[in-house]
């Protein structure tokens, strides 16, 4: 096994550890703290690297961080409106962390707890975690383990999990890409394989309505700069600043074998190029990031788009949309990848 570098420390002085995996061509930079991809960096058309993911120097940015740089975020990622569920006839009561709602698994969630580093090696460590019953108000005890791999030019991100009680459980990555390594992304061009997105309130939670993305500032379905439609003047854009949506993947899509999403940046050449198992993915583009981040810096406006893929946001308050109910005993497996190449003039898309 690989042995990490000593990152920081955390609160109660605990070494924070990060692994540097994959090749001169694709490297990402991982830490244990939140299981977390803290750098990614990549080769454009000119050659030069650059790190193409938001994120902190030092340890402690991500202790007092709020943006969830990177990081996996459990038990269930995104919003439970109420901060409650109900599940076998009893209720659970979740911290009320964000707003009204319980957001990215509450207080302290998968993205601030010390995992552990179970195996490692060049271009691969896998990462543990035991979450307690009861943790954050979520029934069973959880196994969890997530896989960062380097596969030639791709960052692969494996899920695993398994719980000795029925709960719940939505598992994603919350890296923030930016394909030039900085400025906004306004310029950047994205593809999404969607036809049609889940309609949020003014909370940003789920309605219940499935909506086209067709005649919406949300049609991504050929590629268009990020920032072509983002300031949109209508009522499913007024929730957030830019955006913060879910949208439904094509179910050809489902396979992992078709890329669900596709983005490109003019100025790197860089290509990356998105699959996943996954029903849905959260396209979030942060207004204005004001906290310092990497280099000393505040990233700005507009600076990343995340990709999160994952089930719905409060689907465990709307039956028809795909559970996120794990049984006791069943286990959680998913794959998410992140494709990266320069694609020859005229083949960007």
């Amino acid at each position: 096994m690989m042995a990490g570098r000593v990152f920081g420390t955390d609160k109660e002085g605990r070494a924070i550890r990060a692994y540097t995996i994959g090749t001169d061509k694709l490297r990402a930079v991982i830490l244990d703290y939140g299981a977390t991809v803290q750098s990614l960096f990549v080769r454009g058309a000119d050659g030069k690297e650059r790190d193409i993911v938001l994120g902190y120097d030092n340890a402690e940015g991500y202790i007092a961080g709020e943006q969830y740089f990177g990081a996996t975020i459990g038990r269930v990622a995104n919003r439970i409106a109420g901060a409650e569920f109900e599940l076998n006839g009893r209720k659970y009561e979740l911290a009320k962390n964000e707003r009204d709602y319980n957001s990215h698994g509450g207080i302290v969630g998968f993205d601030k707890r010390i995992w552990d580093a179970l195996d490692s090696g060049s271009d691969y460590v896998r990462m543990h975690y035991r979450s307690p019953d009861g943790e954050e108000g979520f029934p069973g005890t959880l196994d969890v383990d997530v896989t960062f791999s380097i596969e030639g030019e791709s960052l692969v991100i494996t899920y695993e999990a398994v719980t000795d009680k029925d709960t719940i459980l939505n598992l994603t990555n919350h890296s923030y890409f930016n394909l030039d390594g900085g400025g906004s992304v306004e310029e950047q061009l994205l593809m999404i394989r969607a036809d049609t997105f889940t309609e949020i309130d003014e909370a940003i939670l789920p309605t219940g309505r499935i909506l086209p993305v067709k005649d919406t500032a949300l049609d991504f379905r050929e590629e268009k700069p990020i920032g072509k439609d983002v300031d949109r003047n209508a009522p499913y854009m007024a929730a957030g600043a830019g955006y913060d949506h879910n949208f439904v993947i094509a179910d050809e899509c489902r396979s992992g074998q078709i890329p669900f999403a596709a983005a490109f940046s003019s100025k790197s050449g860089i290509r990356m190029t998105c699959f996943t198992d996954q029903p849905g993915v959260q396209l979030y583009t942060p207004d204005y990031i004001s906290e310092t981040a990497k280099g000393g810096k505040a990233p700005g406006r507009r600076p990343a788009f995340c990709l999160e893929t994952q089930h719905f946001a409060d689907a465990v308050h709307h039956p028809h949309f795909p559970s996120i109910v794990l049984e006791a005993g069943e286990r959680f497996c998913s794959c998410t990848r992140f494709c990266f190449d320069v694609p020859i003039e005229g083949e960007a898309g």
